[in-house]
C-alpha cells in the first residue's frame, strides 16, 4: 500500500544518530589546566623509582562544587583510548590490573573542599602519586594510590564526575618519567678507577709514613744507646758525707773564771 511507506526514508537512520550525538552535545568541559610536577620542593624528590609529586588542582574546578575529582594515571600510549565514562573502582580502572590489562587507573578522589581556593597559608598543596603500599595487592581497594610499576612514561589528568557522569576534565600532562636504579653492569668504571687511584695513593702514603716512623724510632734507639755508653766514662760522683763534730771538750770544760 502506498501509505505504508515512510514519508522520509532516512528517518529510521537519523534517530539513532541523534541519540548518539545527544551525550556529545552535552559534552565534557575542557579546562585550560595541565597537571605538572610540583614546583614546590617536597621532603623527598619530585620523582622516585615508584612515585612522583604533582601540584594540586587548586582553583581549577571551582564551578563544579558537587563533583568528585579523580586523578587518572595512564600509560602514555593509552591516553588516546581512555574512556571518560569508565567508572572509578571498576575492573576497567582498577589499580591492581595496571599496567596490563588495565592501561589507565583512577585514584586520589577528592572534593572541591579538599582543594580550597585560594590556598590557606601552611596548606600542603602537592599530591604524591604512588605512595600507598598497603593496598597495592588488595582487590577490595581498586582506587588504591599504589606504587607505580615501572619507569613510565606516564601521563595524568584530573577528571570531575557528578555521580557517574563526567562533567569536566583537564588536559593530559606531558610524559612523566620515573627514576631508574642503575644495574651493576651499567655503572661507569670512571668512578671505580678514581676510587682505585685513591686507594693506591692512600696505600703509598701509609707505607711512606710507616718508613718514616720506623726511621724515627731507630734514630731514637740509637741516640739512647749512645748516651748510655758515654755515661760509662764518667765515674759516678760519690755522695759527699758531711761529718758533724761535736767539740765535747768545749762543752765539758767549766766556764772560764773571770
Amino acid at each position: 500500500h502506498p501509505h505504508s511507506r515512510p514519508r522520509h526514508p532516512g528517518a529510521r537512520t537519523m534517530l539513532p544518530l541523534l541519540l548518539l550525538l545527544l551525550p556529545a552535545a552535552h559534552g565534557i568541559a575542557q579546562l585550560r589546566y595541565r597537571p605538572a610536577l610540583s614546583r614546590e620542593p617536597p621532603l623527598e624528590g619530585l620523582t622516585t623509582a615508584s612515585t612522583f609529586v604533582l601540584d594540586q588542582p587548586r582553583c581549577v574546578f571551582k564551578d563544579y562544587g558537587n563533583a568528585d575529582i579523580w586523578l587518572v594515571v595512564a600509560l602514555e600510549q593509552a591516553v588516546s583510548t581512555f574512556n571518560n565514562t569508565a567508572g572509578p573502582g571498576t575492573p576497567e580502572t582498577a589499580f591492581q590490573g595496571f599496567p596490563d590489562p588495565v592501561r589507565a587507573y583512577m585514584t586520589l578522589n577528592a572534593t572541591l573542599a579538599n582543594y580550597p581556593c585560594p590556598k590557606p597559608d601552611g596548606d600542603i598543596t602537592v599530591l604524591r602519586v604512588g605512595s600507598e603500599t598497603s593496598c597495592a595487592q588488595d582487590v577490595m581497594r581498586p582506587t588504591c594510590n599504589g606504587p607505580l610499576p615501572g619507569p613510565g612514561p606516564y601521563r595524568v589528568k584530573f577528571l570531575a564526575l557528578e555521580g557517574s557522569v563526567p562533567v569536566a576534565e583537564t588536559a593530559w600532562s606531558v610524559p612523566i618519567m620515573l627514576r631508574t636504579a642503575k644495574s651493576p653492569s651499567s655503572i661507569s668504571t670512571t668512578g671505580s678507577g678514581h676510587s682505585a687511584g685513591m686507594i693506591a695513593i692512600t696505600t703509598i702514603l701509609s707505607i711512606l709514613f710507616a718508613i718514616l716512623l720506623a726511621g724515627l724510632v731507630a734514630m731514637l734507639v740509637f741516640w739512647g744507646s749512645d748516651s748510655c755508653g758515654g755515661s760509662s766514662t764518667f765515674s759516678k760522683p760519690e755522695s759527699v758525707t758531711v761529718r758533724r763534730y761535736n767539740t765535747h771538750h768545749v762543752y765539758d770544760q767549766p766556764a772560764a773564771r773571770l
